[in-house]
């Protein structure tokens, strides 16, 4: 459905989302928000429409998406779903865990989806917009980051638009994302382990308190199994630099904590507001005039391991 045409703007109201709802199951592509960032959102049954959403990013094609359902009962018709995976879902749904699980094979999911994987990442979603729309679709929807493929993540509208453009059919407003950064992603194995894939907003620890310690020879490492894996990710376009206390003439200073930069993640140093601002302040590194960035250093352990995780990709 994409076109020369600007998106259309959707207010997050019942007629913004009846309106979002009838372009998803025709097959086009909405940017919608969670509670994690803005996601680019296609029917995940639609061979063609998952396809526009790889055309869209500029994705290639053997980089998985993750399809975003209502609760475990709709997961579980496209994956199987074993103890360990309830017991996560009790816990973290709906939230910021994406769980890596083994796909039915009468899932009826596009193979683009999986990536011609035999695996699915699923998630349920917390923000109300977005479990609101997927009421109305009554479908999975795969919806990665709203944004080019390896650039900065989307967290507002305005981000989406500026990096999306006209290849978007419809953005619905959602305002700011609250957590700011993606979700974890976690592969249960079956044999039993389980490896994080990508660090996020509920950390190892959470689910190693469940689950037990990860699996140490996986680590996710061999092949690329869900999104957010690639060496080089969330790039402002220009060079980064971390741990950085002091700032080159040339350099963007994004500040943490004491260290105060030409913009700051948290004055107080708080995790949660750096992850929440994380991506709208590379946006305003990228559009400074200054041709590299500097990062202050972040704290190694908790939610900071993954904001490491992030800056360290978009350094690469």
């Amino acid at each position: 459905m994409t076109g020369t045409s600007q998106p259309e703007m959707l207010a997050a109201d019942e007629q913004g989302l009846a309106r979002a709802a009838e372009i998803l199951r025709h097959g086009g592509l909405v940017a919608v928000p969670t509670e994690t960032v803005y996601g680019l959102a296609a029917r995940a049954d639609d061979e063609a429409a998952v396809t526009a959403i790889y055309a869209a990013k500029g994705r290639p094609g053997f980089n998985p998406l993750i399809v975003h359902v209502p609760d475990l009962a709709a997961a579980e018709h496209l994956a199987r779903v074993d103890e360990r995976a309830g017991l996560l879902a009790r816990h973290f749904w709906p939230g910021a865990l994406t769980m890596v699980l083994p796909r039915r094979e009468q899932a009826g999911l596009a193979q683009a989806v999986t990536a011609g994987l035999p695996t699915v990442a699923l998630r349920c979603p917390a923000h109300p917009v977005m479990r609101a729309l997927l009421d109305k679709c009554r479908l999975p929807l795969a919806a990665p980051s709203a944004n080019c493929s390896g650039a900065v993540s989307p967290t507002r509208p305005e981000h989406v638009l500026a990096s999306l453009g006209n290849a978007v059919d419809a953005i619905v407003d959602g305002g700011p994302s609250a957590l700011g950064l993606e979700s974890t992603i976690v592969a249960l194995r079956d044999e039993g382990g389980w490896a994080l894939l990508r660090p996020g907003p509920i950390s190892e620890a959470e689910i190693a308190a469940l689950l037990g310690p990860p699996d140490p020879i996986d680590g996710g490492k061999v092949r690329i199994e869900a999104p957010g894996q690639l060496a080089s990710h969330y790039s402002p376009g220009k060079p980064v630099r971390l741990d950085a206390e002091v700032a080159r003439e040339e350099e963007f200073h994004i500040g943490f904590g004491p260290i105060a930069g030409d913009v700051s993640l948290s004055s107080s140093g708080d995790l949660s507001e750096a992850a929440a601002r994380l991506y709208a302040v590379l946006h305003e590194a990228a559009q400074s005039s200054k041709r590299a960035v500097a990062v202050a250093p972040i704290p190694h352990d908790g939610l900071g391991a993954a904001l490491r995780d992030r800056l360290k990709r978009a350094a690469a």
